[in-house]
């Protein structure tokens, strides 16, 4: 059946399901670690934060329905087609099973079940809990058609309710009368900033590009055909799943930041999380958490696990079936979580560093194209500066033990003078700009022939 528009109540399950696969492992630490730290400069940081962890991913989802492209793959081939299979690859081993995957199975035991295990034991038990995590997602996973049912209208919904229990309580009682912690660090001398690329952690807009196409197949399944109808839809759907994320993040945030009036700042916001529920709700705060987190874990393993399957089935289906696909990133998500939290995330940031400037320009680019006229010159140029800047990003946020070297740091000297505004993690922005404009005055050289292909 063809239809022209939803009911509300398809729109806000397709919203909750968007919210849902979006709001997981990052999405509940980042933020109330981010708030410890922000202290009373919480405000321009809690923005900088929602301009990364909400607003690019939902311009993400946004780019795929306005450029009429069934995926990043195709979204990336106007730069060229090699560079859009190596960054449909990298963005998807990223966000699935290198890093994300893993770390969804490793916060969920961390948080849910580790404070119960004794020491010896640990090790055991974060095999055993994973083993079990990866299993229930897998077989969720197997039919990526239910994805609607399953997270939007049961799994996102329970999630809601508990968390909700946690935040109004931490509301009605909070810990002291304001924030009075100062600022450390970074969140001192630039708190926008700092929260800016804190929002890189959350992976949200990377992962955008890969969600956005379950969307666009949900809104498919459920009547919409035409592109003006599925891109209305979209930004239906999106803007539900923007007001949750955003009015969570800041609850989240502002709990962190009340919490360092009776908690110290802890090592992670796994940590400070588990603190916060153990101080309001005893026992009961940390059976509470530990629902919450393998909730909402659990939900965004089996977006992630679907989403990453299906693109590496249609990029390479004589690999490997779907059905295989989903076995082996399974099974290499499980593996890799029981290396530990905390060597995910220090492993992760300098690729994300490098990822998230190539995907946020790309995201504003398929926005700007008909200005350019849709010439592959300017996606081309923009990139290539945006990488190179990039480049130094990922290298300024690897492990001291990498960035310690002379060679690296002789590297870093170079981008620190030549590349404004490198030392926040914001070097890349004048050079895609640079690069933006030099495929604009290029574009005018070109012919019909340079133009993207693809119909619009």
């Amino acid at each position: 059946m063809t239809r022209s528009k939803l009911s509300l109540s398809s729109y806000i399950f397709v919203g909750s399901m968007l919210f849902g696969l979006f709001f997981g492992a990052g999405n509940l630490i980042f933020p109330v670690h981010m708030g410890q730290e922000a202290g009373t400069n919480i405000v321009p940081v809690v923005l900088g934060f929602l301009l990364t962890g909400v607003g690019l991913p939902f311009l993400g989802i946004i780019a795929l329905g306005v450029s009429q492209c069934a995926d990043l793959h195709e979204l990336s081939s106007r730069v060229h087609p090699i560079y859009a299979i190596f960054l449909t690859v990298l963005l998807n081993l990223t966000i699935g099973p290198i890093f994300a995957l893993p770390r969804l199975g490793s916060v969920s035991y961390e948080i849910g079940l580790s404070p119960f295990i004794a020491a010896p034991n640990k090790t055991l038990a974060l095999f055993v809990f994973t083993l079990i995590f990866f299993s229930v997602a897998l077989i969720f996973s197997l039919k990526p058609n239910k994805i609607l049912l399953w997270v939007g209208k049961i799994l996102n919904p329970l999630f809601l309710l508990f968390l909700a229990v946690l935040i109004i309580t931490a509301f009605i009682d909070p810990m002291g009368s304001g924030i009075t912690a100062p600022a450390q660090g970074a969140y001192a001398s630039s708190p926008f900033f700092r929260g800016f690329t804190e929002g890189y952690n959350t992976m949200d807009a990377l992962a955008s590009l890969v969600f956005g196409v379950i969307v666009i197949d949900t809104l498919r399944e459920l009547g919409l055909k035409s592109p003006r109808d599925i891109t209305i839809g979209t930004l239906k759907a999106g803007i539900i799943s923007l007001a949750l994320m955003s009015a969570i993040y800041a609850c989240l945030a502002y709990i962190g930041a009340f919490s360092t009036n009776k908690l110290a700042i802890s090592a992670n916001g796994g940590i400070a999380l588990a603190q916060i529920a153990g101080y309001y709700l005893g026992t009961s705060g940390d059976i509470l958490l530990a629902v919450i987190v393998t909730l909402a874990c659990l939900k965004t393993s089996i977006g992630l696990i679907t989403a990453c399957s299906d693109i590496f089935h249609k990029m390479f289906p004589s690999l490997l079936s779907y059905k295989k696909y989903v076995y082996l990133f399974t099974i290499i998500s499980f593996v890799i979580s029981n290396v530990g939290l905390t060597a995910i995330i220090n492993l992760a940031v300098p690729v994300l560093m490098f990822l998230y400037p190539l995907c946020i320009t790309l995201i504003l680019l398929s926005f700007l194209s008909p200005l350019f006229n849709h010439r592959q010159i300017v996606y081309v140029t923009t990139t290539i500066f945006t990488a190179i800047a990039a480049c130094g990003d990922a290298l300024s946020s690897m492990p001291a033990v990498i960035k310690s070297t002379g060679i690296v740091q002789y590297i870093l000297s170079v981008y620190q003078s030549f590349i404004p505004f490198f030392h926040i993690g914001m070097g890349w922005t004048i050079p895609a700009l640079i690069g933006f404009i030099i495929g604009c005055l290029l574009r005018t050289k070109g012919n019909s022939s340079q133009k993207i292909t693809k119909a619009y």
